[in-house]
């Protein structure tokens, strides 16, 4: 997303249309698709090629003195990224009623005869990731930082708190047995790892423990909503000139099931002083932020979940997204990905491994 108040921290340029290879977007045949949809006229201009943490495009530009944002799946298409677009196009138009921070969806193209791949637009976010850096007042107040942290959990509970079938969810997901096949898939996805040439297998001290404790401590039930995915600092923007959520933003990994992984998720990854994990999301300074325990706290205000087995949520939160991390290492090994970044993710996966041992020390 592209954000006013601290541009110059974001990695992105201003190109001409020109500059735009037709293999990211056809801007020409994206300029008719949205003379059908009746968005504006005449060519786009402040044409903005953005680059962050995703592998997906981002573009922005103006047409008729509106802004958009473009998002659209990698160059190198796998084989469920126009699906993915679809979804997120899908969940984003659902909670467009709701309190939910999120970037507010315009259109969608299903089809990949227009720019190559399925595709949607959206209204730019005025806000900032604070893992590029902080603005002020943000930046000098550590009370600032502390209703920063605060805010993440009052959106993650405001989303599950949404009725996914009332804004026309249903089918999304499977939320039947969802926390019952959570470990077997996810299992099964690192051992399709092997499929890449010189990596070595999961070398993840306490793999096999974690997976026991979570089949063994599974909680019974739940109730179902639409979870975000990937919850973390690095997902999120905020506003320019108060602490509160701007959107929530990437919602690739969204879909229907239990919502008190978010909370989990964003555990799983927040840094916390008294437990280091290599990779955590940090922003500098990190003073002021909440501590894990008042996340949980704030979120049991705002929610009637029971929290009793939240541990349960960040062992799983730690599994799930070690896993993901590991496919880079496994993809790097074979010389599909950068080596430097697959090793940096396969300790990040570790470090994961060794969070989730410490929960369930404690649990």
């Amino acid at each position: 997303m592209f954000t006013s108040c601290v541009a110059s921290t974001i990695r992105s340029w201003v190109v001409d249309q020109s500059a735009i290879e037709p293999e990211y977007v056809d801007l020409e045949r994206l300029c008719g698709w949205m003379d059908l949809q009746g968005l504006g006229s005449g060519i786009l201009e402040d044409v903005v090629l953005l680059a962050g943490g995703t592998q997906n495009i981002l573009l922005r530009f103006t047409r008729s003195g509106r802004a958009y944002v473009l998002r659209r799946p990698p160059r190198h298409l796998r084989n469920n990224s126009n699906e993915t677009m679809r979804r997120e196009a899908r969940v984003l138009a659902a909670v467009a009623a709701t309190d939910v921070p999120h970037p507010r969806f315009i259109a969608g193209c299903a089809e990949t005869d227009v720019i190559g791949a399925s595709f949607y637009l959206m209204e730019p976010v005025d806000g900032f990731n604070a893992t590029t850096g902080l603005p002020e007042p943000h930046l000098s107040s550590p009370e600032m930082r502390h209703a920063m942290g605060l805010s993440m959990v009052e959106g993650a509970a405001a989303l599950g708190a949404v009725d996914y079938r009332a804004v026309g969810l249903e089918g999304f997901g499977k939320p039947e047995g969802y926390l019952e096949r959570q470990v077997a898939r996810w299992q099964s996805h690192l051992d399709g790892y092997t499929k890449f040439d010189g990596y070595p297998g999961p070398k993840i001290p306490g793999l096999d423990r974690v997976a026991r404790w979570l089949d063994d401590n599974r909680p019974d039930t739940f109730d179902a909503g639409i979870i975000h995915g990937d919850f973390h600092l690095a997902n999120v923007m905020f506003c320019c000139d108060k602490p509160e959520l701007a959107a929530i933003v990437d919602w690739e990994l969204s879909t229907i099931g239990d919502p008190l992984l978010d909370l989990g998720w964003l555990l799983a990854t927040w840094h916390d002083p008294d437990e280091p994990l290599a990779g955590s999301i940090v922003v500098t300074p990190w003073s002021g932020f909440p501590r894990p325990a008042e996340l949980i706290a704030c979120y049991a205000e705002r929610s009637t979940r029971d929290l009793a087995a939240i541990d349960w949520y960040v062992v799983l939160a730690c599994y799930k997204l070690g896993i993901i991390l590991e496919g880079t290492h496994a993809r790097a090994c074979a010389g599909k990905a950068d080596k430097s970044t697959g090793d940096v993710l396969h300790a990040t996966t570790v470090g994961l491994f060794e969070r989730a041992l410490s929960r369930i020390g404690a649990a």
